[in-house]
C-alpha cells in the first residue's frame, strides 16, 4: 500500500448552489472510519437544521465566520477554531459571507453521499421524499 497524496485543488469535487466541496480522504482509503473534505462555503450557505444518529462532525474553520445553531447556543466560529459535533447534536450552519472548512466525519461514508448526490436525476433532486430518505441512509436526519 502507497500513500494517497492529493493536490490542492484535487481530488473527487462537487459544485452545489451554496458550497464546493473536494474529497480528500474517502471512506475506502480509512478502511470507513472517515470521510475527509475541504468545503469552500459560497455566500449565503445555510445547511438546515439536522442531526446524526451515529456520525461525528468536526469542522476546523480554515476561513470566514461560520455560524454554528445549537438548541440552547450560537457560535460564531473562525479561522482556527473548531467545532466537535457529536452524535444527536441538532445544528443548523450558516455562512453569510462565504468561507472555507476542513470537515471530518466519522464513521466514514459522506464522500458516497455525495456520490450518490451528484448522481441524481431531475425528478429525484425535485422528490423532497427521496432526498429525505437518502439524507437517513447516510445518518442525516431533518428537522
Amino acid at each position: 500500500m502507497y500513500p494517497q497524496i492529493v493536490p490542492a485543488g484535487g481530488g473527487p469535487n462537487y459544485a452545489w448552489s451554496q458550497d464546493h466541496i473536494y474529497v480528500k480522504a474517502a471512506r475506502d482509503l480509512t478502511a470507513d472510519r472517515v470521510t475527509l473534505v475541504e468545503d469552500h462555503l459560497k455566500p449565503g450557505f445555510h445547511l438546515a437544521r439536522h442531526y446524526h444518529k451515529v456520525m461525528t462532525e468536526v469542522f476546523y474553520i480554515l476561513e470566514g465566520e461560520i455560524l454554528y445553531t445549537f438548541d440552547d447556543a450560537q457560535v460564531i466560529a473562525t479561522s482556527g477554531m473548531t467545532i466537535n459535533i457529536p452524535p444527536h447534536i441538532w445544528h443548523d450552519v450558516q455562512c453569510p459571507n462565504g468561507g472555507k472548512i476542513i470537515t471530518i466525519f466519522s464513521p466514514g461514508g459522506f464522500d458516497t453521499y455525495l456520490e450518490e448526490l451528484a448522481a441524481l436525476t431531475t425528478a429525484q433532486s425535485a422528490d423532497a421524499a427521496y432526498l429525505t430518505a437518502l439524507a437517513e441512509q447516510y445518518d442525516t436526519w431533518l428537522t
